[in-house]
């Protein structure tokens, strides 16, 4: 695979709505997108303890136990699903309330990611050298961010006029999301 055809790979990946996505909208919807913006490094963070990790030693891993996999798939939907009904049980966040997006949660969605697994396993562990993809990977992760977070403070501004507002249609849709997200891991690992 040429650096191209990964970094097309990688951005298609990383662009697809997914729970780590879907909680940075929030995040730009809750704060606006420059403040959002600070919660990337947790992204990043959670990311990066998955992938460098698996890139390096995970496909031998794997074949030495293949019941890690499922495990790790069932971990990530159970979060996820968790997420999803916390989101819709939360009464409306206004300006100065607790967010829903915070590192924390974050952190920990993206370290359960499964595209962590596809990013660690398959794409980056290539021929043109894991740590200049682990490079391009990370600066692509910036950039996605920051367009989810944006699109989120966007999707506010239209619907309340102010930044700070989490719309309630956009977060039973998030919710909603998140829950489909967490079938499909769950319907993964049973159909395996």
């Amino acid at each position: 695979m040429t650096v191209a055809e990964l970094s097309i790979a990688i951005a298609a990946l990383l662009i697809t709505p997914g729970p780590t996505n879907t909680l940075l909208a929030i995040a730009g919807a809750e704060r606006g997108a420059l403040r959002a913006f600070r919660l990337i490094p947790a992204e990043l963070g959670g990311y990066l303890t998955t992938v460098i990790p698996l890139s390096l030693v995970g496909a031998n891993l794997l074949e030495s136990f293949p019941g890690i996999r499922p495990f790790m798939t069932l971990a990530a939907a159970a979060w996820v699903m968790s997420l999803a009904v916390s989101m819709w049980q939360l009464p409306q966040v206004m300006a100065g309330g607790a967010p829903v997006a915070t590192a924390r949660r974050i952190f920990v969605t993206t370290l359960l990611n499964p595209k962590a697994l596809i990013f660690g396993l398959v794409l980056l562990p290539t021929d043109t050298g894991v740590w200049m993809n682990i490079g391009n990977f990370t600066a692509q992760v910036v950039l996605v961010a920051m367009m989810w977070a944006t699109l989120g403070s966007f999707l506010s501004r239209a619907a309340t006029g102010e930044p700070t507002g989490l719309p309630h249609w956009l977060r039973r849709v998030a919710a909603v999301w998140l829950a489909i997200v967490s079938v499909g891991l769950v319907v993964r690992v049973l159909s395996a």
